[in-house]
């Protein structure tokens, strides 16, 4: 028994930390787009950080639970219900079997991700269950969920369970329940409709015109609807090299930012290459990564220059955050 897919939503898909040690091989890494959001979302479950978990785009799926479950949802706001009644996020949730988890209008981010306690019963592929569409591998049977899959779950955590037991003390006249209790929403990705993105120059940087530098730091860019998981293409004034210069293929990343002939630059995701021919004018920092694929098409970016230094401090900054969540929740299940 497990979750039933009545509607898949926009896109929807079965997503683990990612799908590591194969890039040499030209093999990507796919995994979460916000992997922040899963790695907290399974860790207010009480799995490992790093299990599958669903991940939801924009509009999201209606599912039906055929058994009891423990979940968490976290991400962007897609305005979650059970059984009708509005659900919080960044919290354990205890849904009895029969319940029905629904989405509604998106509110601020365009993602959310749903963690159950156990995760699924799901073969890997090279180590991960990560979804890769193009390749249809990973996840379930390689593509986006769809209405009438059956995801099945294995039961609880041994700490999931104690997470379970607590929220199930006194029998909740709704039937489901949630913990009154989250971690410090300080400890979250600060998230922006618009947001202003921390970026370290690129290598390929001085190879652009005066000009094209300066619209980087201070133009506006639009996420246009020719985006996918592999990356957004942004609308703007177009950035041109000094002169033309023909490119050796370099590795690239989750937030690299590179720039085609005709000027538009591409802030590559999750579904990145593992290596691109385009100049790199700049790098996404990793703490920014949950605000750049949180942002919905059409709404706009705006990038400011941060030092190496600014960005080493500011991802172990969120390392920390994380391991913050993690000793609260472990307090949690001791009490």
């Amino acid at each position: 028994m497990g979750l039933k897919i009545i509607n898949s939503g926009l896109l929807t898909t079965i997503q683990d930390i990612g799908r590591y040690g194969y890039q040499k091989e030209g093999i990507i890494v796919s995994g979460p787009m916000d992997a922040f959001a899963l790695r907290v979302a399974n860790l207010l479950v009480g799995n490992e950080e790093s299990a599958a978990a669903i991940e939801t785009t924009f509009l999201g799926p209606k599912i039906l639970f055929e058994a009891d479950h423990l979940i968490a949802i976290t991400g962007g706001d897609l305005s979650p219900t059970i059984n009708g009644e509005a659900v919080k996020m960044w919290r354990p949730i205890f849904v009895p079997q029969g319940s029905l988890l629904q989405f509604g209008a998106p509110g601020l981010g365009s993602r959310a991700y749903v963690a159950v306690s156990g995760s699924f019963s799901l073969p890997k592929v090279l180590g991960s269950y990560a979804t890769y569409l193009r390749a249809e591998v990973g996840g379930f049977k390689g593509r986006a969920l769809q209405a009438g899959d059956l995801l099945p779950c294995p039961g609880p955590t041994p700490a999931g369970e104690h997470l379970w037991r607590s929220l199930t003390k006194n029998k909740p006249l709704s039937g489901w329940a949630q913990a009154s209790w989250t971690p410090i929403p300080q400890l979250f990705p600060n998230l922006e409709a618009n947001p202003t993105l921390r970026v370290i120059k690129g290598p390929e940087y001085d190879l652009f015109t005066p000009a094209s530098q300066q619209a980087f730091w201070e133009q506006e860019f639009i996420v246009t609807t020719d985006s996918d998981r592999m990356g957004y293409r942004l609308q703007g004034v177009p950035l041109l090299l000094s002169e033309p210069k023909e490119m050796i293929s370099s590795a690239v990343t989750f937030g690299t930012l590179q720039v085609p002939p005709e000027g538009h630059p591409i802030a590559l995701l999750a579904d990145h290459q593992t290596t691109g021919g385009y100049p790199r004018i700049g790098q996404v920092i990793t703490a920014d990564f949950s605000n750049l694929a949180q942002v919905p098409l059409g709404k706009k970016i705006w990038f400011r220059e941060v030092s190496l230094e600014d960005a080493q401090y500011l991802y172990i900054k969120q390392e920390q955050n994380i391991q913050q969540i993690k000793q609260a929740i472990s307090y949690k299940i001791r009490l």
